[in-house]
This record gives structure tokens, sequence and C-alpha cells, in this order.
């Protein structure tokens, strides 16, 4: 029995987040192929977006740059990591926003706050992978585990953190008679 053959367009070239899309897609979708194509898309927001209103426009606008580099795919995922100051901390997580020709899904991941040295930096114009290389001595972190694997020895890394919103935001995708139409734009 053949599987039905999905494109997929990944608004990124990192590979955890290309990873995380297509395990999640993988996992939501058994029965389906994925062909995933990675693309640099710009999100339209600063490197390092600094509130949730911020870091969901910015993987709302990669799916959008994404869709129209690709518009005969059938899904364009955006994945957007970022941070918001909770009181004196500040807290890092991402936004996935997942687009058919007929459908949006959204959802943002779990939260954890970023260690001070790490806020400091991030609070200068420091993005938070550098961030993270400067006070962990690691080198390109953001495309391994991320923050969340360096703060929990890859208990939880950056790919699962990423998975498990992806999932969620294909809540909709899989239970399209329960929903109503999300109207693309």
């Amino acid at each position: 029995m053949n599987k039905e053959i999905r494109t997929v367009v990944v608004a990124s070239q990192n590979p955890v987040k290309v990873d995380a899309a297509l395990s999640g897609f993988q996992r939501m979708f058994p029965d389906v192929e994925l062909e995933a194509v990675p693309v640099s898309v710009p999100s339209g927001v600063a490197d390092q977006p600094m509130s949730d209103e911020e870091t969901l426009l910015g993987a709302q606008n990669r799916v959008l740059n994404a869709y129209q580099a690709y518009p005969d795919a059938d899904y364009w995922i955006g994945i957007e990591g970022g941070v918001e100051t909770r009181g004196d901390e500040l807290a890092a997580f991402a936004w996935i926003v997942v687009r058919s020709q007929t459908m949006v899904g959204k959802a943002r991941s779990g939260l954890f706050f970023l260690p001070p040295a790490v806020a400091a930096l991030v609070k200068q114009g420091v993005e938070l992978g550098e961030a993270d290389d400067q006070v962990f001595g690691h080198t390109n972190s953001k495309h391994k585990g991320g923050a969340i694997g360096l703060l929990t020895d890859n208990v939880v890394d950056r790919k699962q953190l990423y998975e498990q919103a992806v999932l969620l935001s294909l809540v909709s995708f899989k239970n399209q008679e329960l929903y109503s139409v999300a109207q693309v734009h």
C-alpha cells in the first residue's frame, strides 16, 4: 500500500526546527509520507523576538513568506523562538504556526526561565543562541539542544520542546470536522 505523499515547507534551514516539524507531522499523520522542503525566509521581526506577540508574528510571517516562495506545497510551518520578560526574569518559548490551503493551526511551546547570566546578555541585544554559547562555552547550540538542552543535560532538548508544540498546532488538522475552517490570511 502506497502512502500519500505531502510536501511540508519548513520556514527554516535549522536542522532542529526541520526535525521537530517532520517528527511532529509524522507522529500526527503516520499514514502520510512527508517530503520536507527547508527554506530560509525572513521573519519580519528582530533576530531575537522579545515578546510573546513578536514571536507569534515572526512565526506567522515565516509561514506567509514560505507560502509565497512555494505556493504548491501541502503545508507550511514556521517555528519562532522568543523570550519575554516576566517580572525580573526572562522566559524562553517558541510559537509554531502551520498552514494548509484552507486552515491555520497555532500553538506555543512550554515556557522556561533563563539563568540570569544568559538573560542579561539577551537583554543587552545578544541573540539567545549566542548568549547560550557564551555562558556555557559551547558552539552553535541553537542547532543542537538549545538553551533547554544545556540546562537539562538534554533530558529535554530544543527538538522535543518544539515537537510538542508542532503536535498541538496540528490538532485542528487532525480533527477538521470539529473545527470551523480557519480563514487563511
